[in-house]
């Protein structure tokens, strides 16, 4: 029951936050409000970790793997996901972002040298299928300077990036590493690196910017950063990294659905058979040939 609920608790925040991060563009640099974002979200965490008195003291190589986690998870990701989304709408990106699972799988045979079974080829074949058919207009035209075509480059790349802050939380929860003072380190890295980054550069800390930048910006501190990012990393504690990643196999729904009724996302004939076989290869990814037999033998007409 307890993943379950931060299964439904991680999904349903996360498919709302490609949504949100709609409002964050076009008023302020993506470096600022990733500042603003994790540093809001660094509070968050420093307040909960000190309420809750969780040691905070670490080596200097964890502290190496916090700032990887920062670089990775809250950090380029993100900044390669909200370019993205200059180019796509919130379900586009999503959807292509959901491959996160396959690369996940990918990166754990690498880094951990965990076994790939048959099934996660033809699931991953599938899903890079369904990633042709969403944008397939725009792979015929092959033109690199278009929106679309730039827009799943950059989120490709953040789900790379993503991936690999992963299986540095994974290694934090090996070596016993309490999820929330993980995070707290991380949120407070990249709010430091980001801070950093705008103090020597040209753009500026304070912005104008409407009502509705400032809200979203709220929800994706508080929800989207602090409390899905402690859900999601407790069910990689709890469950490992392929049994967590379903999760992403839900998330398009929210995100689509959400996309549809707010933003107009229109369906066309290739995006659907494209959602469709992403989908269906996460799910194939997911589950083991014996889950489906128990599945089938189940629901089969007794026979006298």
């Amino acid at each position: 029951m307890k993943n379950l609920f931060l299964y439904t608790i991680t999904v349903l925040i996360w498919g709302s936050t490609w949504l949100a991060i709609e409002y964050q563009l076009g008023n302020v640099n993506e470096f600022v409000s990733l500042f603003y974002r994790f540093g809001l979200a660094a509070i968050c965490m420093w307040v909960f970790v000190f309420y809750k008195r969780v040691p905070m003291r670490f080596c200097r190589r964890d502290h190496g793997f916090f700032i990887l986690l920062a670089l990775c998870n809250f950090g380029a990701n993100y900044l390669f996901l909200y370019w993205a989304q200059a180019h796509l709408n919130s379900a586009m990106a999503s959807i292509a972002f959901s491959l996160l699972l396959v690369v996940n799988i990918i990166n754990t045979k690498l880094f951990f040298a965990k076994p790939i079974a048959k099934r996660i080829y033809f699931g991953a074949s599938l899903g890079t299928l369904g990633i042709v058919s969403l944008f397939w207009h725009d792979l015929v035209a092959f033109d690199l300077q278009s929106d679309a075509f730039m827009g799943l480059l950059l989120a490709l790349s953040g789900t790379v990036v993503a991936s690999l802050g992963n299986m540095v939380s994974v290694r934090n929860s090996n070596q016993q590493i309490d999820v929330m003072a993980g995070n707290a380190w991380g949120m407070l890295y990249s709010a430091i690196m980001l801070a950093t980054y705008v103090a020597f550069s040209e753009h500026q800390f304070i912005n104008q910017a409407p009502a509705s930048y400032w809200w979203s910006l709220i929800y994706l501190s508080v929800f989207g950063t602090v409390i899905a990012f402690g859900c999601y990393f407790s069910l990689l504690k709890n469950i490992g990294p392929e049994k967590a990643s379903y999760l992403i196999v839900l998330f398009p729904f929210v995100a689509v659905a959400l996309s549809t009724l707010f933003e107009g996302f229109e369906w066309q004939q290739n995006t659907f058979i494209g959602f469709i076989l992403v989908i269906l290869g996460n799910a194939i990814v997911l589950t083991p040939l014996d889950r489906i037999y128990t599945w089938l033998s189940i629901r089969s007409p007794v026979r006298s």
